[in-house]
Formats: C-alpha cells, sequence, structure tokens
C-alpha cells in the first residue's frame, strides 16, 4: 500500500525557513512510494475561529475543502514556525476550523481522528522552534491523531540551508530524514479508510 501523505507549512511568509523545510521535505519524499500532497494554507484562507460566526455562517467552505483534502490521507507533515514557544495564529486557527467540520457530503467525519501525524520546525534560535511543536503536538493529540514522537527541529536555520534552499546542516537533514522515514513506515502500517467522493 502506497501511504497518502500531505504537507503543510504552518507560515504564509514567502521567505519563511519552514517552507524551506517543507520543500526538502518533498524532495525527500519523492524518493519514497508515497503520494505527497502539498497542502498551502495561503490557497485556504479562514477568518478568525468565533462560534457565533459557525452558529451564525456555518463552516466556511475553505474548512470543508481542507477537511475533505485530509481525510484523503493517511498522514499529515506539519512544518510550523514557533510564536512566543507556541503555535502561530494561522496554523492553529486552521486547524480549529477544520476541527469543526463533523460531515462531508452528508458522511460523519473526524478529519484528525487516526491521522498519522508528524512534527517538524525551523527557527534561527538555538531550540530549532522545539517549543512550538510541543504546544502542536499536544493539540492535535487532543484531536485523535496518532503523533510521531519523533520530530525534527532545525536550529540556527538562517544558517542551515544554502542559496538554492537545500538543506545543508547534516545533523538537521539526518533528523529529516529519519522523520520521514517514520511518516511513511507508520502511516503505511495504520492505514486509515481513506474518504473518497
Amino acid at each position: 500500500m502506497n501511504p497518502k501523505i500531505a504537507i503543510i507549512p504552518g507560515s504564509n511568509r514567502s521567505a519563511s525557513l519552514n517552507r524551506l523545510v517543507a520543500n526538502e521535505t518533498m524532495r525527500i519524499l519523492a524518493r519514497t512510494d508515497a503520494s505527497v500532497a502539498f497542502l498551502d494554507l495561503a490557497d485556504y484562507p479562514l477568518p478568525i475561529y468565533d462560534g457565533d460566526e459557525e452558529s451564525g455562517q456555518g463552516i466556511p467552505e475553505n474548512a470543508s475543502l481542507l477537511a475533505r483534502q485530509l481525510m484523503r490521507q493517511d498522514a499529515l507533515l506539519l512544518i510550523s514556525p514557533e510564536y512566543n514557544r507556541s503555535i502561530p495564529p494561522l496554523l492553529k486557527n486552521t486547524i480549529d476550523w477544520v476541527s469543526r467540520v463533523r460531515k462531508i457530503d452528508g458522511r460523519p467525519v473526524q478529519p484528525f481522528k487516526g491521522l498519522v501525524v508528524g512534527l517538524a520546525s525551523a527557527s534561527p534560535g538555538r531550540f530549532g522552534g522545539s517549543n512550538g511543536l510541543e504546544a502542536l503536538r499536544l493539540v492535535m493529540r487532543a484531536l485523535g491523531s496518532e503523533v510521531l514522537t519523533t520530530q525534527c527541529s532545525v536550529a540556527n536555520a538562517s544558517d542551515a540551508f544554502d542559496a538554492k534552499g537545500a538543506l545543508i546542516d547534516d545533523h538537521a537533514r539526518l533528523s529529516l530524514e529519519a522523520l520521514c522515514e517514520s511518516l511513511v513506515d507508520v502511516s503505511r502500517s495504520l492505514s486509515r479508510t481513506a474518504y473518497t467522493d
């Protein structure tokens, strides 16, 4: 079984270090038998989550579209910057909205339940965004995801890439390769029933 894996960078900045990590991940996973989907949050803009808006307007279409994409996957790799030792608002707001999707085409769904989730981050600091990943780990476990113990934090990330965006820090590259290998292996063994239209 070829695992289906989605990659979501938690930043829309064009110069984001985490988007560089996402690009490296795409290159690594291209060497496996996994089917990989790159989901750019810029393509799924969402309002700030508000319970009153949900009650009055319902779930935004982009949240439902993203939920539909995730339901087709066996695994998800979240590559997130760290804001004040926690999850950046763009990513947290997206997770909050998608977690509220309960039906697709009249069928009950829980987009994150049973999804194998890997975590990665990059930061100019010496901890590589690892504190933010711990906060993200708690959220994804609460939503029923199978969060891998293995993770990748690229420290001193401003100096970790060459001019073409390739990861040149050996420790970080090996860590990212180990995360990708684990993600493929575990998603293959814990494959969930994929949603089909």
